[in-house]
C-alpha cells in the first residue's frame, strides 16, 4: 500500500504542477456544461413565418393573429402571391408559408369544407415535423373557436361531442429541455476528461522517458497501474460533484434520487473509462495518437448513447451495437436517478453490465501492459 500511496502522491503532484492542464481539467468542463446545456436543444423556436391572405376577412386575420401570438412563430410579412413566397423560401428568408384561400370565411359560415395550404422548408426534416405539429395545433384551436362563434351567431350546427385529454407530465413538469439535456451532457464531460487524461498519461511517461525507468524498478505492474489511474478516478468524481452543483444552482435540475447511488455507479463507470484509456495508451507512442484514437471512439459512443437522439429510432443493427456502449448506460442511470428517483433495483441491470465492462476492459489493459522485469 505504501508503494501505491507514493505513486498516487507523485501523480497528483504531477497533475497540479502542470499549469496548462489545470484549466482543461477544471475550468473547461464547467464552461462546456454551461454553454452546451443552453445550446444543445431540439426545441424549435423563432420560426420565420409568412402568409398569403387571399381572403382578407376577419376570420383570415384572426388565424394569422393566432400564429403571431404563438411563442414559436415569428410572423415576418405577408406575400401578395405564391411565386414571391416560394422565392423567399428558396432564399432562406422564411421557413413556413401559410396560404389562406379565397372565400375562406364565406365557406366556413356556410359550413363548407375549406383547406389552408401550409408550405414548410423541410431541409431539416426533424425541425419541419415539429413546425408542422405546431401549425396544426394552432389551426385546430382556431377551428374550434370558429365553431363556437358560428353557434353564437345563430347558425344551425350540430354540436359535436369531443373528447379532451388532460395531460399530466411526470419527471419534467415544465417540459424544460435543459432538464433532459444537462444530465446527459454531464455524463459526456466526465467521460471525455477521464478518458483523455488517462489515455495520455502513460503515453506522456513514454515520451519523456520516465516509463522505462519505472519499469526497471521493483514496482509491480498492478501497483503502478492502480497508482496511475486512481487520481483520475478522484478527478472524475470531483467533476461530477461540480457538475451536479452547477446543474442544481444554475439550471435548477431536480435531483430526486439517491446521491450515494449515483456516486456508486459513477465509480464503476469511471473504472470502465480508465480501462479504455489505459488500453489505448498501451498501443500508442505519442499523446497525439492517444488523443485521436480516444476521440474516434468517443464520437461513436456519444452519438449512439441516446444522449441526443433516441435509441429506439435507430436501425436494429445500431440498437444492438448500443448494448456495448458504456455511455448509454451512464446516461440512462443519470436520468433515472436524478429525474425519476430510481433505486438500486431499478439500475441493477445497467450496474451489472457496466461492472462486467469494467472487469473486461481493465483486464485487457493490464494484460496488454508490458513491464520489463
Amino acid at each position: 500500500m505504501n508503494i501505491i500511496k507514493y505513486i498516487i502522491q507523485k501523480e497528483f503532484r504531477q497533475i497540479f504542477r502542470n499549469k496548462a492542464m489545470l484549466p482543461i481539467i477544471f475550468v473547461m468542463p464547467i464552461i462546456q456544461l454551461i454553454i452546451l446545456s443552453n445550446a444543445a436543444t431540439f426545441e424549435v423556436k423563432n420560426i420565420k413565418f409568412a402568409y398569403i391572405d387571399n381572403d382578407k376577412t376577419s376570420f383570415s386575420r384572426e388565424l394569422v393573429e393566432k400564429f403571431d401570438a404563438s411563442n414559436y412563430f415569428a410572423v415576418l410579412t405577408d406575400f401578395p402571391s405564391s411565386k414571391i413566397a416560394t422565392s423567399a423560401m428558396l432564399n432562406g428568408k422564411v421557413d413556413v408559408v401559410l396560404e389562406i384561400p379565397p372565400n375562406f370565411e364565406r365557406n366556413l359560415l356556410k359550413e363548407k369544407k375549406t383547406d389552408v395550404s401550409l408550405t414548410i422548408n423541410a431541409i431539416d426534416g426533424a425541425a419541419a415535423g415539429v413546425e408542422n405539429v405546431y401549425a396544426n395545433q394552432i389551426v385546430k384551436q382556431f377551428n374550434k373557436k370558429a365553431q363556437v362563434r358560428l353557434m353564437q351567431a345563430g347558425n344551425e350546427m350540430k354540436k359535436l361531442q369531443t373528447i379532451e385529454t388532460i395531460p399530466l407530465f411526470w419527471y419534467n413538469e415544465t417540459l424544460n429541455y435543459k432538464t433532459f439535456m444537462v444530465p446527459g451532457i454531464l455524463v459526456m464531460l466526465v467521460t471525455m476528461i477521464t478518458l483523455f487524461l488517462s489515455g495520455m498519461n502513460i503515453v506522456r511517461e513514454k515520451e519523456i522517458g520516465t516509463l522505462e525507468q519505472i519499469n526497471v524498478t521493483p514496482i509491480k505492474k498492478h501497483h503502478f497501474i492502480i497508482g496511475k489511474l486512481f487520481p483520475f478516478l478522484v478527478l472524475g468524481l470531483v467533476l461530477l460533484t461540480v457538475g451536479l452543483i452547477i446543474a442544481k444552482l444554475l439550471f435548477n435540475i431536480p435531483i430526486v434520487g439517491s446521491i450515494g447511488l449515483l456516486y456508486l455507479y459513477t465509480v464503476v463507470y469511471i473504472l470502465v473509462v480508465l480501462g479504455i484509456g489505459l488500453f489505448i495508451s498501451n498501443f500508442t507512442d505519442t499523446q497525439q495518437q492517444a488523443m485521436f484514437i480516444a476521440w474516434f471512439f468517443m464520437v461513436i459512443f456519444i452519438l449512439m448513447s441516446g444522449l441526443f437522439t433516441p435509441i429506439e429510432s435507430m436501425p436494429k443493427w445500431a440498437q444492438v451495437l448500443t448494448e456495448f456502449n458504456p455511455i448509454k448506460y451512464f446516461v440512462q442511470v443519470m436520468r433515472m436517478v436524478m429525474l425519476k428517483g430510481a433505486g438500486f433495483t431499478d439500475i441493477y441491470p445497467q450496474l451489472i453490465k457496466t461492472f462486467a465492462y469494467a472487469v473486461l476492459m481493465n483486464g485487457l489493459a493490464v494484460f496488454s501492459y508490458k513491464k520489463v522485469s
